[in-house]
């Protein structure tokens, strides 16, 4: 089974990422499939939106898959155009839904984040733990988030590395719609279908002026976090995150 499918309905191109042995976490082959999907989405003249959702109803996606990271392969989680994941940096025309029925978190969360509009199912949860593995959320968590929240909310869920309820994700702006889990995909076709009864011309330039004003901000974003990254992934503690959660044990810090 491919761990990346795609399926049209209509105007719409539903994307489903299928790992749910490891809940949905991104291999190098979830990057490519989601690249993939998103050329699909973007070089057809039938499809006017996109949905991306997952196959577990436990995970939308955990993030990156540390059993890759512990392994040296990080860099394989990333693709030439769309960054980690194929899709944090991926340049789109088209609006993308992410119809999260489950937990999306650290690399999972940053997908949704690089997403239009969220629909969550109730118990999904949202969160950037990286701090707790000796990580850092270099695939615009650090930016897009406090772009969506207030800046002290979004401090403590970056500091912290605790996650927020799909409730709570709602009440601060950062979610469109929760719905019960055996919903979240028809609330999402019914925002997929709102859009495509607007002007698709209209719609894919109103979008461009939202993204242009942002980007700026954007820019410096992955400056940053690029740079963080580097000088965290150089440390000891680096390898012991990954590791010690492989192994189930508190990772032991030394802060260098």
């Amino acid at each position: 089974m491919p761990e990346v499918e795609t399926r049209p309905d209509g105007r719409v191109l539903v994307i489903t990422i299928n790992r749910p042995e490891a809940r949905n976490a991104v291999s190098p082959e979830v990057a490519q499939g989601l690249e993939g999907a998103v050329n699909e989405l973007e070089s057809s003249d039938d499809l006017w939106v996109g949905i991306l959702t997952s196959s577990d109803e436990r995970a939308f996606s955990a993030g990156a898959d540390l059993k890759v990271v512990s392994q040296g392969r990080f860099q394989d989680m990333f693709t030439a155009d769309g960054g980690f994941a194929g899709i944090v940096k991926r340049e789109r025309s088209k609006p993308l839904i992410a119809a999260v029925n489950g937990d999306a978190l650290a690399g999972g969360f940053e997908i949704a984040l690089s997403c239009d509009l969220i629909v969550a199912a109730e118990h999904a949860r949202f969160g950037l733990p990286e701090v707790r593995r000796s990580l850092v959320a270099a695939a615009g968590g650090l930016f897009r988030l406090p772009a969506r929240v207030p800046e002290n909310v979004a401090m403590e869920m970056i500091l912290t590395g605790l996650p927020i309820s799909a409730k709570r994700a709602y009440e601060l702006g950062l979610v469109n719609r929760v719905v019960p889990t055996e919903n979240v995909m028809d609330a999402a076709f019914e925002l997929a279908g709102a859009i495509a009864e607007a002007a698709p011309l209209a719609v894919r330039e109103s979008r461009q002026v939202v993204i242009d004003s942002l980007r700026h901000m954007e820019e410096a974003g992955w400056d940053h976090s690029s740079r963080a990254m580097a000088r965290v992934s150089s440390s000891e503690d680096f390898m012991e995150g990954p590791r010690a959660f492989i192994e189930k044990r508190p990772p032991e810090w030394k802060a260098r």
